[in-house]
């Protein structure tokens, strides 16, 4: 049923909903060796001509999860959002494979103690995470924005004004608002890592790193 071969260092993705193909999707495109499993057929027929190796099989079976070799991966992702009890079954299996490192979708909190208790070593809220992230980059200056589970962020972010025309080290960026300029891009050129001598123009775009905190202090400045 499945393709062995893709186990051991590749990536087990259950579920094709928007979330596990999208996974599955960049997963490939980064280099990674994927196994997609949905036991939608239309599904699986939609994605096997994305998707280098896909089948129709249902995880909540461990017979399934056996005949694809899924103790093979070393890591397993769940992406089962729509049924609570398909989801836990699935992560219950994978636990009792005892081999690949589980990561699971989550679709409240509820939902994510039951995956955290009964052995998921990751659980992810895709739609909370993604809200999150939105709400920092509609509520600012920021272009991007990327935040760590220990409240530590690094975000893309035009310049304060009062940055503009000055050296970082003229800025003094650092001692007054305890956040990093780790690199510049300045337009048509390539990013630079920033220097206590690098000047910052007001076309310019910083690459910032810090508590999350000190982060929307910084970026919320005119």
């Amino acid at each position: 049923m499945g393709d062995r071969s893709v186990g051991r260092s590749g990536v087990l993705v259950i579920g094709l909903g928007r979330f596990g193909a999208a996974l599955a999707e960049t997963l490939e495109k980064l280099g990674t060796d994927v196994l997609a499993m949905d036991t939608r057929r239309d599904l699986v027929q939609e994605f096997s001509g994305r998707l280098t190796h896909v089948v129709e099989a249902d995880a909540t079976q461990m017979d399934a999860l056996l005949q694809v070799g899924a103790a093979d991966f070393a890591v397993a992702v769940v992406g089962v959002g729509s049924s609570l009890e398909d989801s836990v079954l699935i992560t219950a299996n994978l636990v009792d494979l005892g081999k690949p490192v589980i990561w699971a979708k989550a679709i409240s909190t509820a939902h994510g103690k039951i995956l955290e208790r009964i052995g998921a070593h990751h659980v992810v809220f895709p739609e909370a995470d993604a809200g999150q992230r939105v709400a920092h980059l509609v509520n600012g200056r920021l272009i991007d924005y990327i935040e760590f589970d220990d409240g530590f962020a690094i975000v893309k972010m035009h310049p304060p004004r009062e940055t503009q025309g000055y050296t970082l080290e003229e800025s003094d960026i650092r001692a007054k608002y305890g956040v990093t300029v780790v690199g510049v891009k300045s337009p048509g050129r390539d990013f630079t890592y920033a220097t206590p001598k690098t000047m910052v123009t007001p076309h310019d775009l910083l690459i910032v790193s810090g508590h999350t905190e000190l982060i929307e202090r910084f970026s919320n400045r005119p």
